[in-house]
């Protein structure tokens, strides 16, 4: 397998235990991927991949894990077995219910998901020896959106219009309390166990054919030759290749195992603000890119349910205590995605094309 080295501490990963929830995920398939090439020790715990295809199967990712459990995160018996079974030494928590829309038709799973599997996997860290950091994966939509000019801050007070946007806001707010009661800084001689929650703006990237999401809608279009229903096409979101946020997940992490306290709390991993475009733009610089035949038609439609129209973050915190900074700007983020895709429609060996757009973003 291929040698992956990037301003990610390869030497750190080497032979470190690493539980991911939510590896049969988009993001998720890209960590595990990432971990594995470095030459960590992955395990994986999430539910059965819910897309044909899927990034996790179409890249043979079950095949590079120590253990892959299949498990609810709402399962609190299950988790808790998985990390003392494994007993690894950092968690990501990536396991969510993660679309907007889905959470208007399914408001109760988005919560229960969301809100009690983080508190499940909260809970069970709290009598797990040998885990050192851990990071939560939240979203951008956390915050009490105003829809004002300028990028939210970590302390910014969390809302949410929605059933997802809230359960984020809640998962945040759970993560501080747990920090706080059980895993407080101050106590961290005792406890050994650092926290961090992380806030990603929009990800896009190979691999994705979640329902309702922009760039799986748009390819499916391009291959189909069908309509491309665009339902907020003036709405502007803090686009990201999926590879950026993993980036800041890594290098939090190791501050987490490293210095502990100092890196706790909230973190934003986000695009400059140039990368904050509006959606029919996106869709326009994907046609660009797209090597095949396109005879795209573009149908706007009002949507049925409320989303922000403006959304961006303020990471000057991963900028200046972590040195994070995000490496392919749009044009290169749409660019790469559109590549991946032309490389699953060619019949490629999908595990090594993923891992070479990682030594890619690593060297660039």
């Amino acid at each position: 397998m291929m040698e992956i080295r990037s301003s990610v501490d390869h030497n750190f990963w080497s032979g470190k235990r690493v539980l991911i929830t939510g590896h049969t995920g988009f993001k998720g398939g890209w960590l595990a991927l990432w971990l594995n090439s470095m030459g960590a020790k992955v395990i994986g715990f999430a539910l059965e991949p819910d897309t044909k295809p899927s990034l996790f199967r179409i890249a043979n990712i079950e095949n590079i894990l120590i253990k892959s459990y299949q498990g609810d995160i709402r399962d609190i018996d299950s988790i808790r077995f998985s990390l003392n079974y494994e007993a690894p030494e950092i968690v990501f928590h990536l396991a969510a219910q993660s679309l907007v829309r889905e959470s208007y038709s399914n408001p109760v799973d988005t919560y229960s998901t969301n809100i009690m599997g983080t508190v499940n996997l909260l809970d069970c860290l709290r009598t797990v020896d040998g885990v050192k950091a851990t990071v939560i994966v939240s979203s951008d939509k956390c915050y009490e959106n105003k829809e004002w000019l300028w990028g939210y801050r970590e302390i910014d007070p969390m809302g949410g219009y929605d059933p997802y946007s809230s359960s984020k806001g809640c998962v945040e707010l759970i993560s501080a309390a747990f920090r706080q009661s059980f895993f407080n800084d101050n106590k961290y001689q005792e406890h050994g166990h650092s926290i961090a929650t992380a806030r990603a703006g929009n990800v896009i990237g190979g691999g994705d054919w979640a329902r309702d999401r922009l760039i799986p809608d748009a390819i499916k279009a391009f291959e189909s030759k069908s309509d491309l229903i665009l339902r907020n096409p003036n709405s502007i979101r803090p686009w990201q290749h999926v590879l950026e946020p993993l980036s800041g997940y890594l290098m939090l992490a190791q501050q987490l195992y490293r210095s502990g306290p100092s890196f706790s709390g909230a973190w934003n991993f986000g695009p400059p603000v140039e990368d904050s475009r509006p959606v029919n733009e996106v869709v326009n610089i994907l046609e660009k890119y797209w090597k095949g035949d396109i005879n795209l038609h573009k149908e706007i439609k009002s949507s049925n349910f409320h989303e922000a129209n403006l959304l961006m973050l303020d990471c000057s915190k991963a900028y200046q205590k972590l040195s994070w900074k995000p490496r392919w700007n749009i044009q290169m983020a749409i660019k790469k995605t559109a590549e991946w895709y032309t490389a699953f429609g060619n019949g490629d060996d999908m595990q090594n094309f993923t891992l070479m757009q990682i030594a890619e973003y690593s060297q660039d």
